[in-house]
């Protein structure tokens, strides 16, 4: 009797191919494929070491960094995810690394690799408070330069704290407590559709109806029904 042939063991795909050696580089943590996608975790001190091999090494080549964004866990004690998504042209594939970051401990710049990642970076500090080091422009990019807080955070108000106008009668950009007129805290979800009973328009039709409603039949001839 013949040896029983073992099942051969399932290929993996090119997401996990390239999960898998990553993983072997210095500095990442862990490992995995979410929805197709490559993803390594990695730390903060072997970042930029990271991502040197992964740009230069040819099993990885990731010319390109295409985006850079935070993600924010206020219940976590290092509260902020650093998320790059990498792009390789020449391999046509992607990997996304991840690193954590609090508000005390900074995140190595990458815009040595990638000159692109200091918009990046600079989003992320206007957004989010994430301190990058090593980046020359450190800067505010969305909001305005005496703005306080960062607005996507999840302990950040949805209505901030100061609003904007221009003053006219002196002549300047004024900063003022937000205040919200009471009609605007309260909204009416029905549909316009449902709200409205008569849509401009229609009053001639209603008045028709009204008055074919009031009109009593003509008397219909002999030997025939009345007319409605």
């Amino acid at each position: 009797m013949g040896e029983t042939e073992q099942p051969s063991p399932p290929s993996l795909s090119a997401a996990e191919r390239l999960a898998q050696a990553a993983a072997e580089l210095p500095g990442v943590t862990a490992h995995r494929v979410e929805y197709g996608e490559a993803v390594v975790e990695a730390g903060r001190d072997g970042l930029l070491a990271l991502m040197t091999t992964l740009r230069g090494d040819p099993r990885f080549a990731f010319e390109q960094m295409m985006d850079l964004c935070g993600v924010d866990w206020p219940d976590r004690t290092e509260r902020f995810d650093v998320v790059y998504n990498l792009l390789s042209v020449s391999l046509n594939q992607r990997l996304r690394v991840i690193v954590t970051a609090s508000e005390q401990t900074p995140v190595p710049s990458v815009c040595s690799l990638w000159p692109a990642a200091t918009w990046w970076e600079r989003e992320a500090w206007d957004m989010y408070g994430i301190v990058f080091t090593g980046q020359p422009d450190l800067r505010r990019i969305l909001t305005d330069y005496g703005f306080e807080g960062f607005p996507l955070r999840k302990d950040f108000p949805l209505t901030g704290y100061v609003e904007v106008r221009y003053d006219e009668e002196r002549k300047q950009v004024v900063y003022e407590p937000v205040k919200l007129t009471q009609d605007w805290r309260h909204f009416d979800f029905i549909s316009p559709w449902e709200g409205v009973s008569t849509l401009p328009g229609d009053e001639k039709a209603h008045q028709r109806r009204a008055q074919i409603a009031r009109t009593p039949p003509r008397p219909a001839p002999e030997g025939k029904a009345p007319s409605a």
